[in-house]
């Protein structure tokens, strides 16, 4: 998964460049581009893509803390 991403940005760097460098093209452009292009999807992309690796950590960290409150003993009756 990561090496499309990585090969994603390659692609969107490297029209960037093209844009920045080009006689009719500007910064404010390329830095677009790589915003618009590159950036917004990518992260948008990465996030679904990552949700259910969150959704089983945390189904493990709520286990594990039921697990460590049910082992842990009791506390000691104040009176």
């Amino acid at each position: 998964m990561y090496l499309i991403a990585i090969a994603w940005l390659y692609v969107v760097v490297l029209m960037a460049v093209v844009e920045a460098a080009s006689p009719q093209g500007s910064v404010l452009g390329a830095f677009f581009t790589l915003l618009l292009y590159g950036a917004l999807p990518l992260g948008l992309l990465l996030f679904i893509a990552g949700t259910p690796a969150r959704r089983r950590g945390r189904h493990r960290a709520e286990a594990a803390a039921r697990e460590a409150s049910a082992s842990a003993p009791p506390p000691p009756d104040p009176s």
